[in-house]
């Protein structure tokens, strides 16, 4: 029990895959129950936290439960027993076992849930379907040739520089800087209060995403000789490489939309779907985003996919893909939200595994999601 490790090197693990400034700004993500130092050996793994869960939790001994979407995801106004998720939290709290939820941010990670689902899906050279914007700033930062290496290197320990699959990605030139020394300082060259000194430089720059500038800065500050450290950030107005929303592939080969939508039944375990489409369409390009992804409809169309699976699509929606002869021009496929991300669990598992191979890690037995299909005895599914 000594060597286990604590739930707060398994969240640092989480948290430099699927950062938790990633997630949308609405969303509650990260540590919502629990004491971080404490140490863990064994942890279930669920869409959703359940009082069926928290009992699976107790009965292995698990210290912690990591689940996709947040229980506190609302303020609320105290913890007590009142209330489905107020008295889930106080039972969480007083089991002591602790709730982590990783839930747009891992929405958002490379290999996330969207990239799980296209797995499942068969489908292949998947990307990300929408890239995020606003969020890369561009570090220019001037650097004496001693220190060089040094500098750049802490950048690059520190998460700058990352492009898509490429690490500690930097460009260099050189240079002479000019200062002259206040009274009060304590310069790298030349004297408190002496002349103007001329010193060789490399400008250094580097790309950062916005979730990393703080840890980037302070490696700056403690790497650089400069008692002022001088260096320029601005945004960067293209849209990151390693994280978006959504995901976007190939089938290996054409099928009918009416064999594609066996396909997403079967494999996501979908009691019904709600689609658009001809079901004699030929599907090969198709986007997904698992849960609510109605918003990416126009980007999946603008993407060229033939058809795009989501959940959360309203009827008005559907319309969207809807050409002006009213036939439609892309699949949209709903097969239900819980059935969209259930697959994060086993992602999870995997993952986790992977990295922490002395950690019991479960999926939950439990079908967390409260919704159920009613099918009528004898219905044709056309009413």
């Amino acid at each position: 029990m000594d060597d286990a490790p604590a739930i707060a090197d398994v969240t640092s693990a989480l948290e430099a895959w699927a950062p938790p400034g990633s997630a949308q700004d609405y969303d509650n993500v990260g540590l919502q129950v629990g004491d971080a130092d404490r140490a863990v050996t064994s942890a279930v793994l669920a869409l959703d936290a359940t009082p069926q869960v928290l009992a699976e939790a107790k009965a292995q001994d698990a210290e912690l439960v990591v689940t996709h979407h947040p229980l506190l995801f609302r303020p609320l106004d105290g913890i007590t027993a009142d209330g489905y998720v107020s008295n889930l939290a106080l039972q969480f709290a007083e089991s002591g076992i602790a709730l982590y939820s990783l839930h747009t941010n891992l929405d958002a990670a490379p290999e996330g849930v969207s990239f799980a689902l296209a797995d499942r899906l068969g489908l292949t050279d998947v990307g990300f379907l929408d890239g995020f914007e606003d969020t890369l700033y561009k570090l220019a930062v001037f650097v004496p040739e001693d220190a060089f290496e040094d500098v750049r290197q802490a950048l690059a320990d520190a998460g700058a520089g990352q492009i898509g699959d490429y690490e500690a990605c930097a460009f260099a030139v050189e240079g002479t800087g000019f200062f002259r020394p206040g009274a009060d300082t304590d310069p790298h060259i030349g004297t408190a209060g002496g002349d103007v000194e001329a010193a060789h430089e490399r400008k250094l720059e580097v790309e950062v995403a916005r979730w990393d500038l703080g840890t980037v800065m302070a490696a700056l500050q403690d790497a650089h000789p400069y008692e002022e450290v001088a260096y320029d950030l601005y945004p960067v107005k293209q849209k990151n490489s390693r994280a978006g929303l959504g995901a976007l592939g190939h089938l290996d080969a054409p099928m009918p939309l009416s064999a594609f939508l066996d396909r997403v039944a079967t494999r996501l375990g979908a009691d019904s779907l709600r689609y658009a489409g001809d079901p004699d369409a030929l599907v090969e390009r198709v986007a997904v985003c698992g849960g609510a992804g109605s918003d990416f409809i126009g980007t999946a169309r603008g993407a060229g996919a033939d058809a795009y699976v989501t959940a959360d699509v309203k009827y008005h929606e559907f319309f969207d893909v809807l050409g002006t002869d009213g036939t439609p021009e892309m699949a949209l496929i709903d097969p239900g939200h819980y059935e969209t991300e259930a697959l994060t669990e086993a992602l999870l598992r995997d993952w986790l595994a992977n990295r922490f191979p002395d950690i019991d890690w479960r999926r939950t037995d439990t079908t967390t999601s409260p919704m159920r299909t009613f099918v009528p005895s004898g219905a044709d599914g056309n009413e």
